[in-house]
Order: structure tokens, then C-alpha cells, then sequence
């Protein structure tokens, strides 16, 4: 794992576990379907750890190491429900258990829309408990990938919106397309950023960008969130996965030297 759990501590300020036990992941099936990756390599699916809104997948060959943890929940434009929560948290204990992990790529299956938020259809279903008890667990997911002891890029195509932003800033990285939207419009439905919005934002953009984004709920696109450091790159529509697989090598390599 080379010297990233002690970087990652030294960043963040809080003490992540460096793991000493390695994790085999059961049975990968290897799938010549689905999403069209470069012919050198080999994409292996973790069916018996995936979700049906979640699957994680890890990939080999010489881009052994990357972690992709991909968002598929098209009917509901990947709006964070019960289900949804579940798959997210299994996905990244797994990744927090696997040493052999070194990158994570949070990416979305969905044209145009990285994660919409919290399934609010769902939550008028829910009592109050239910909604708290809810809120606490999207809180503490998304404290997990913040501490997660490998590096964390979110793979933003589309809206990344509410919960979704929130995801995004647990990350590391953020790499999005130029006409992605993003913001946090919580308070237009009378309500606050729940999951971490308001004391991350901060630390990226300033409180005073942060405070206008959020008290307003403003909508940005790709450039103008570059523009103010809340991501690392903007590129075109429809690049933000290659840029995410090229930062990606680059940190793989610098691991292989540590």
C-alpha cells in the first residue's frame, strides 16, 4: 500500500486504519459485455458484492489496482434510497477490507446524471425516525469514504446534486464534464445539506462561495466549478472517465515506487 495511509492521515487530519490483512474477493467472473473498456485489459465484476443500483468492479491487467464502485440506478436518475445506501456502504467496507485495492473511482452507468441526491419520492414514505435514522447513515457512508486509506475520485458526468455533490465531496479528487450541474439546492425545499455539504464545501471553495451556493442553491457547470477549485479538472462532455483513468495510472505508479 506504500506510503498512502500515512499521506491520507496527514491530509485529513484524522487517524485512518492501515490495513494488515489481505482480502480475496470471491469468485470474479470475467464479462466481455457491457461497458466498453480498452482490449488490454480485463474487466472483472464482483456479482456476489454488488447491489442491483451498485456494482463494484475491479479492474486488472495494467490497471490492476483500480476500483471502480458505479452507480446504476437509471429510473430513478440514481437518487440515493434505502436499497442504493446499502449497496454504497457494502461496496466501499469491501474496499476498506481489500489491500490490493490502491485507486477508487466512483462513476455512474447513467447518461447525464452522476447521483441526483437522496430519493425524496422514498422519504415521503418515511416517518421522522426513519428520515433521521436515514440521514445518519448517508452522514456516516459518507465519513467512510472520506477515511477510506486509498485515494478517491469522483467520476462526474451530468448532475451531481444534493446527496450526490455531498458524495463527491467525500472524495478526494472530483473530475467532471463541462456541462455537468452541480449544486446543493436543499434549501429551496426547506431544508439543509445534511450529509457533510456545508462543512466540506467550505474547506474547497471558501465560506463565502459556500455559504452563496448554498443559501441560494445555485446550480453551477463544469467550468465555473473548476473555476472555483471545487474540481481538480473539467474536460469535455464525456472525457471525465478517461481523465479519472489517467490520474488514476499516475497515482498507481507512484505507489508501485513507494
Amino acid at each position: 500500500m506504500g506510503t498512502f495511509p500515512a499521506l491520507r492521515r496527514s491530509l485529513l487530519g484524522h487517524y485512518c486504519i492501515k490495513k494488515s490483512r489481505s482480502f480475496n474477493f470471491p469468485n470474479p467472473h470475467v464479462y466481455s459485455n457491457g461497458h466498453q473498456y480498452q482490449t488490454h485489459r480485463t474487466l472483472l465484476i464482483l456479482d456476489s458484492l454488488s447491489s442491483e443500483s451498485v456494482r463494484l468492479r475491479r479492474l486488472s491487467d495494467s490497471d490492476s489496482g483500480i476500483v471502480e464502485v458505479n452507480l446504476d440506478r437509471p429510473a430513478a436518475k440514481n437518487s440515493i434510497g434505502k436499497e442504493m445506501l446499502r449497496g454504497l456502504r457494502n461496496a466501499f467496507e469491501t474496499i476498506e477490507s481489500d489491500v490490493s485495492a490502491q485507486v477508487v473511482l466512483i462513476c455512474s452507468s447513467v447518461p447525464k446524471v452522476f447521483c441526483a441526491g437522496a430519493d425524496l419520492k422514498e422519504r415521503k414514505t418515511m416517518t421522522p425516525s426513519e428520515v433521521q435514522d436515514f440521514v445518519n447513515s448517508l452522514r456516516s457512508t459518507f465519513s467512510l469514504i472520506e477515511a477510506l486509506y486509498v485515494p478517491t475520485v469522483a467520476v462526474i458526468e451530468g448532475a451531481a446534486l444534493g446527496g450526490g455533490l455531498e458524495m463527491a465531496l467525500s472524495c478526494d479528487l472530483r473530475i467532471c464534464g463541462e456541462d455537468a450541474v452541480l449544486g446543493l439546492p436543499e434549501t429551496g425545499l426547506a431544508i439543509i445539506p445534511g450529509a457533510g455539504g456545508t462543512q466540506r464545501l467550505p474547506r474547497l471553495v471558501g465560506k463565502s462561495l459556500a455559504k452563496e451556493l448554498i443559501f441560494t442553491g445555485r446550480k453551477i457547470d463544469g467550468r465555473e466549478a473548476m473555476s472555483m477549485g471545487l474540481v481538480n479538472y473539467s474536460v469535455p462532455a464525456g472525457e471525465a472517465h478517461s481523465k479519472a483513468l489517467e490520474i488514476a495510472r499516475e497515482i498507481i505508479q507512484k505507489s508501485a515506487c513507494c
